[in-house]
C-alpha cells in the first residue's frame, strides 16, 4: 500500500489524534512523529522511513524503520541506536545529524536535532538557586 493511500485512510480518524482547539493545530502522539504535529510529512504511521527519538534510562534511543523490509513481516523491521547519557550533547546531536543526513530522511534533520536537544535539556538536573540576601531594613536587625 502506498504511503499516500495510508495517509488518506488515517488522516481524519486514528487513535493517536489530539484535538484540543477546533481552530488550532492538530497534534498526534504516534511513534515516529518528531514534532507531534498531525501532517503527512511527520507521520510515523504513513511514511515508509521514520526516525523516532525517545528518552530511556540509559540515554537517548534512536529508532529508524527499515524501508526495504518485507510488508508481510510479522513485525516491522527497525534499527535501534542508543546514545548514553554521559556521552554529552555534542555526540548525541552528531549521531542524530549523521543519521538524518545520510540520505535516510534529510528533510527531518532539523526536527530530529530539535527533539534531541529538547530531550537532553530535560535530562539535565536543575541547579539549586542561591539563597536570597536580605537587604534594607530587614538586614540591619539580623546583623546587629
Amino acid at each position: 500500500m502506498s504511503t499516500d493511500l495510508q495517509w488518506l485512510l488515517i488522516r481524519k480518524y486514528n487513535s493517536f489524534l489530539v484535538k484540543k482547539v477546533p481552530e488550532g493545530p492538530t497534534f498526534s502522539r504516534e511513534p515516529g512523529n518528531l514534532l507531534n504535529l498531525h501532517s503527512h510529512k511527520y507521520s510515523g504511521l504513513a511514511n515508509s522511513k521514520t526516525i523516532d527519538i525517545q528518552n530511556s534510562e540509559s540515554g537517548l534511543q534512536i529508532t529508524t524503520k527499515k524501508s526495504k523490509a518485507s510488508p508481510h513481516a510479522v513485525r516491522p523491521a527497525r534499527t535501534t541506536a542508543a546514545v548514553r547519557n554521559r556521552s554529552g550533547g555534542r555526540r548525541s546531536l552528531g549521531v542524530v545529524a549523521s543519521l538524518a543526513k545520510k540520505g535516510y530522511r534529510p528533510d527531518l534533520r532539523a526536527a530530529a536535532l530539535g527533539r534531541t536537544s529538547a530531550l537532553l535539556a530535560a535530562q539535565k538536573e536543575k541547579k539549586a538557586s542561591p539563597p536570597k540576601k536580605v537587604r534594607g531594613k530587614k538586614a540591619a536587625p539580623s546583623t546587629a
